[in-house]
């Protein structure tokens, strides 16, 4: 008792340190939380998008120019256009020489108004030439304008000269124009690139930031879904740090770990609560079973007494042998008892169903008979050992008994059978021939809590905690039940060799 008393401790603070440690390990490393990760990543994107949206106005606000000098220089060419077509009429019908000179002068204060934009598309040399140019053409219908009627050799020079000057202000008006259209389709052309680059380069920033989720929420959530589904199957370990940085997972994980410990305790005092719980349902057969060897030994001391001197040796013997095997018999009702209601850290260890069986039904033995039910067990010989807490399993096996008992108020049959199954397992049935559990309960009996007992008779926890310690040794436990004849609860416990 000594050794195993010191192993579950050893195994209590192996455990407890453990817990310690994951808490350590959790807390020591850098923080960088959730909000601040999400708060950078929309930062960033804030960052992108102004770049995008000043690149846009940006680009919008130099085709808008361009667009104006176009419209601007179209107006100049308009005007020269005008100018040469009163020219031509003058030189075929006499006329309209004064309008082609005004025509000229409206061009003139195009150019003039509109010189700086004229000059940072063609430049200051290209924009004094195209003055002068202009300059020469008006000069020339003002002193076409002074010549007399008549056709004059003067008048024929002047018109050369006009028509190669028109002509140069209309290529340089043109030719500005299709430089400025170039300059559009290659900045359309760059710009469609760009946007088509950064159309792919925002793919990868989208891709990297669903990865961001998938690694900061989506795949962390999916941790605390398994964290979940393995501490529902009763695996109390401790999480442990899986990333390099400590965020609000990782609180969670340290209230989770604070919450395990928490149950643990709880559970441990529940199972104590429970047995107590079923040391006072058995008071009185446990009365019953002191009170036997109790009153033989009074009546075997009263009548020793009386006739001392009357009996034989070899008879006085004889019944201080009765007294000694009496006083053997409540020790051990009580021994049985102590080791029932003793708390500890389950260890296991290999242990003999049959013996567990047995022990437990010993221990049931005169509620049996108080509730004048009769116990048919067969526990078939040579079974596999298991792997397990003895006093857990005792406390599992005592639930079931007592439950049976309770659904027998008339009288009944126990019945227990156990053997061997081929996958490895040990099966035990527990059965009655009692009142049986209604279909619409059946999924519920394992529920906390849950209970068809008189208010004041049962807590509805029994069941819930004999399938939570069967799930702790790595076995599973099942019900069947038929209204009117009964209840069947089957037990199955991995053997040492597949534990």
């Amino acid at each position: 008792m000594p050794e195993e008393f010191e192993q579950s401790s050893a195994i209590a603070i192996a455990k407890e340190a453990e817990a310690i440690q994951a808490q350590h390990d959790l807390l020591k490393r850098p923080r960088l939380s959730l909000r601040t990760r999400i708060t950078m990543v929309f930062v960033l994107i804030f960052v992108l998008l102004g770049i995008i949206t000043i690149a846009a106005v940006l680009f919008i606000s130099e085709v808008e120019t361009k667009q104006q000098f176009l419209e601007k220089v179209g107006n100049y060419a308009f005007e020269i256009q005008q100018a040469r077509r009163y020219e031509k009429n003058y030189f075929l019908y006499g006329s309209n020489l004064a309008d082609a000179l005004a025509n000229v002068h409206m061009a003139d204060n195009y150019l003039k108004r509109n010189g700086d934009e004229v000059k940072a598309v063609v430049g200051n040399r290209r924009y004094e030439s195209m003055k002068l140019d202009l300059n020469r053409y008006q000069a020339l219908l003002q002193k076409l304008l002074q010549e007399p009627p008549g056709d004059t050799p003067e008048k024929r020079r002047i018109e050369v000269e006009l028509r190669q000057s028109g002509t140069q202000i209309l290529h340089d008006a043109q030719e500005a124009m299709d430089e400025e259209r170039t300059t559009m389709r290659s900045m359309l052309s760059t710009y469609m690139v760009t946007a088509i680059s950064f159309l792919i380069f925002m793919f990868f920033v989208m891709a990297y930031i669903a990865g961001f989720l998938v690694r900061s929420m989506i795949r962390p959530l999916g941790r605390f879904m398994k964290y979940a589904a393995r501490i529902g199957a009763g695996d109390y370990t401790p999480i442990t740090p899986t990333r390099k940085y400590r965020d609000e997972f990782s609180n969670l994980a340290m209230a989770i770990n604070k919450m395990l410990s928490e149950l643990v305790t709880r559970q441990e005092q529940l199972m104590q609560s429970r047995k107590m719980a079923a040391v006072g349902t058995l008071t009185s057969g446990i009365a019953h079973e002191l009170n036997n060897p109790l009153n033989n030994i009074g009546l075997t001391v009263e009548a020793l007494t009386d006739g001392f001197d009357d009996y034989p040796d070899d008879e006085k013997l004889r019944m201080l042998e009765q007294v000694y095997s009496q006083v053997e018999r409540a020790s051990a009702t009580v021994k049985n008892l102590l080791d029932f209601t003793r708390k500890e850290q389950p260890a296991f260890a290999p242990l003999s169903v049959k013996e567990i069986v047995e022990t437990t039904a010993r221990l049931a033995g005169n509620e049996l008979k108080l509730a004048g039910i009769e116990l048919d067990m067969d526990v078939a010989e040579g079974l596999p050992l298991i792997k397990g807490n003895a006093r857990s399993l005792q406390q599992v096996f005592l639930n079931l008994f007592l439950n049976a008992i309770h659904a027998m108020p008339d009288g009944g049959e126990l019945i227990i059978r156990a053997e061997a199954q081929d996958d490895g397992f040990v099966r035990i049935d527990v059965g009655d021939t009692g009142q049986g559990i209604p279909a619409e309960n059946i999924d519920k009996v394992f529920d906390p809590f849950f209970t068809t007992k008189d208010p004041g008779k049962g807590t509805g926890l029994g069941l819930s905690v004999s399938h939570s310690t069967i799930e702790k040794h790595g076995g599973r436990i099942t019900v069947a039940s038929e209204v009117g004849k009964g209840t069947r609860f089957s037990v199955y416990l991995p053997t040492d060799g597949k534990g």
